[in-house]
């Protein structure tokens, strides 16, 4: 099934294809803020779901989420029926990134994507740091960013730092940012949109060097 696209951003710019994360859709709150910064710092963003998630808004049924490898045809086929314009770089919201990563060099390989961009990668489930989801970033060859909170459940700043991860990876750490990013301004004096206005200029910047 062809996804429907969510456009945000002037048309002919680097496109930047982002998947949800396991439990919120792709115009949930958090996604289209996300969607909005980036537009506004000249990116074209385009959303889509998974299926399981566009079942729930089609009323089909509320599938849970399936297994990150179940969803890479998905994936695959998104960013075959986009047709984008320039450059394209694939990445998403913790399980969306983190299937976008699982496939980022298999479509470099055929010229489809220049870079992969993750935000709160789930570097291993909650409370649960022995079941690591790392071992395709070690070796990883796409140029890639990943924004993560310092106090992200999923990876927290001090786990991540005792990972060997590719050197094609920027870790961009996000001041007591949790896995939304989000931090609590009366510990750290930032803001959601502090974050959102750094991942939007740092991933600008990254797409403007592969353009």
């Amino acid at each position: 099934m062809m996804p429907d696209f969510l456009l945000d951003g002037p048309p002919g710019a680097p496109t930047l294809l982002l998947a949800h994360g396991a439990g919120a859709a792709m115009d949930s709150p958090a996604m289209t803020a996300l969607a909005a910064a980036l537009a506004g710092a000249g990116l074209r963003v385009a959303r889509f779901e998974f299926d399981y998630m566009a079942s729930r808004r089609r009323g089909t049924g509320r599938k849970p989420p399936p297994r990150a490898e179940k969803v890479i045809p998905e994936y695959r086929a998104a960013v075959a029926d986009l047709a984008a314009e320039g450059p394209v770089l694939i990445g998403g919201k913790s399980m969306g990134g983190r299937v976008a990563s699982m496939i980022a060099d298999e479509l470099r390989a055929e010229g489809r994507v220049a870079g992969l961009v993750c935000l709160g990668y789930p570097f291993h489930p909650p409370a649960k740091p022995e079941q690591r989801r790392t071992a395709h970033l070690e070796h990883l060859a796409t140029p890639a960013l990943i924004f993560q909170g310092t106090r992200d459940p999923f990876g927290t700043r001090a786990e991540v730092a005792g990972y060997r991860l590719s050197e094609r990876i920027e870790l961009v750490w996000l001041e007591d940012g949790d896995h939304d990013l989000r931090p609590r301004k009366s510990v750290s004096g930032l803001t959601a949109a502090d974050h959102l206005a750094t991942v939007a200029a740092r991933t600008a910047a990254f797409a403007a060097a592969r353009a």
